[in-house]
């Protein structure tokens, strides 16, 4: 049960981060206000939050779970899937920087310096095919060594 339960909320926190990008990038669409900055803003620090608890219950889940570490740790997939989550943190410590700035400033931003930010999280919106690519190929035996 300890298992099927740290999957579940791996999985829902999963969604969550992927539910948070995708609220940054519709919202940069229309942010014109400063309570939108705050907005988003906020999202992202639910992003972060959220982030955090993946690796938290993931690695936990890798380590105490069924599976068990050695499963883990000697499968290309679950490395591939981890660089994966580690880039699109990389990449999303520029907006987070930036909203901050913006939200302190009380600066409404022109679409010159929303495009920028947008690229970031359709990039990192697209890395998570990847991630589940491999989360799928992994869950299922494929890449060990």
């Amino acid at each position: 049960m300890f298992d099927l339960t740290l999957a579940i909320v791996h999985h829902v926190l999963i969604f969550g981060v992927f539910a948070t990008l995708l609220a940054e990038f519709l919202l940069l669409r229309a942010l014109t206000s400063k309570e939108a900055v705050a907005r988003v803003a906020a999202i992202d620090q639910w992003y972060g939050v959220l982030a955090t608890l993946i690796l938290i219950v993931g690695f936990s889940r890798a380590v105490y779970a069924a599976k068990g570490w050695f499963y883990y740790s000697h499968n290309a997939f679950f490395w591939a899937k981890i660089a994966t989550f580690a880039l699109i943190g990389l990449i999303s410590i520029r907006p987070t920087l930036v909203f901050i700035r913006w939200r302190r400033s009380g600066t409404v931003p022109d679409a010159a310096a929303i495009r920028p930010l947008r690229m970031c999280l359709h990039i990192e919106l697209s890395l998570f095919v990847l991630l589940l690519a491999f989360a799928a190929a992994m869950a299922r035996g494929y890449g060990e060594f």
